[in-house]
């Protein structure tokens, strides 16, 4: 567990795709999406909270901080990453990562590694990819650059990897194999096959 680090789980998209809602809220093997982003990531830092807009009520069984996106209009997800660095900052926590509230297949070491490459590259980001793939949402932040991004947003910045590119940012890389660790639940037809890669994931309580 890293005390320096905490993170928040990306839940104030629209969930189009997905019809519309809360997609952290839809069943996998009777248990919320959000219960298993939780389950991943909890043991790895010092505290969680949920980025959502809208009324936090449907939440409350979580008992989490729900913060709402700074910027308002949904105008993606680095609005937020603003969030997240925004709480993190009133915490007194150097660190922040985001994890996708629709990928329930986070890896154990998903911070510690984020950091390992964020270290090596001398880079004050890292973001996870897995098959050749980044995965822009799923990364670790330095706080020190909020007001950089809040500026960014303001200007009408809306592009996570243009933004990330300014500063420098590492990658850490998972297999995708047996099971891609990010995953990501975006369709009804995707919550179908993460069922179907459970049996995959020994480990991972059903």
């Amino acid at each position: 567990m890293r005390a320096d680090t905490l993170a928040v789980v990306l839940a104030g998209g629209l969930a189009r795709r997905m019809g519309g809602g809360d997609k952290p809220l839809c069943p996998l093997a009777g248990r919320p999406l959000l219960d298993w982003v939780l389950e991943a990531l909890r043991p790895q830092v010092a505290a969680v909270a949920l980025n959502a807009n809208g009324d936090p009520g449907r939440f409350a069984a979580w008992g989490l901080p729900v913060l709402p996106d700074p910027v308002e209009g949904f105008i993606g997800p680095l609005a937020g990453i603003l969030a997240a660095m925004d709480w993190a900052a009133a915490q007194g926590a150097p660190f922040v990562v985001t994890a996708s509230g629709d990928s329930p297949f986070l890896p154990a070491d998903y911070v510690a590694r984020l950091h390992a490459a964020r270290e090596v590259a001398g880079a004050p980001l890292s973001c996870a990819a897995s098959g050749g793939r980044t995965h822009p949402p799923n990364a670790l932040w330095s706080v020190a650059l909020r007001e950089d991004l809040r500026a960014a947003l303001v200007g009408g910045e809306r592009k996570i990897d243009r933004w990330t590119a300014r500063h420098g940012i590492a990658q850490a890389e998972w297999p995708a194999e047996p099971v891609d660790p990010f995953f990501n639940a975006n369709t009804p037809e995707d919550l179908a096959e993460a069922a179907r890669l459970l049996h995959k994931l020994p480990a991972r309580k059903t």
